[in-house]
């Protein structure tokens, strides 16, 4: 699902500010996707299994610990890290149904949408705003 994959790479809050950039981050987070997919067909082909059955998750943490652990590493590295990746398979789930609702809650804050050192004044300056409720 889509939703899950943006939370997992951590794209559910955009930083650029351009469009764009916007649309250039946007494509960064569609290639490491699609990387970390080819990945995981390659561990499937490797260990003979379906690459559906592997973890996505597992796999995108293998490969941020091995990415900044071994940034040069060996094609044994390579293959001992597309071992690790289909060691992690995911169970068969039947019949599973999940609600389509957003869990996370508006904060009671406004955004932050002046530099911190200016926000910082103006609450030297008038105090805290009163609480939004």
């Amino acid at each position: 699902d889509l939703r899950n994959i943006k939370d997992t790479l951590g794209m559910n809050i955009l930083s650029c500010k351009s469009p764009d950039m916007v649309e250039k981050e946007i494509w960064v987070y569609l290639l490491a996707y699609n990387l970390i997919r080819w990945m995981m067909v390659q561990s499937a082909l490797l260990a003979d299994v379906n690459p559906r059955h592997l973890s996505f998750k597992h796999s995108l943490q293998l490969w941020l610990i091995a990415s900044t652990r071994m940034p040069d590493c060996t094609p044994e590295q390579r293959l001992l890290l597309l071992m690790f990746i289909a060691e992690q398979q995911v169970a068969n789930r039947p019949g599973r149904i999940e609600p389509r609702a957003v869990k996370r809650r508006p904060k009671p804050y406004p955004l932050l949408m002046v530099p911190r050192a200016q926000a910082r004044q103006k609450v030297l300056q008038y105090g805290h705003p009163k609480k939004l409720k």
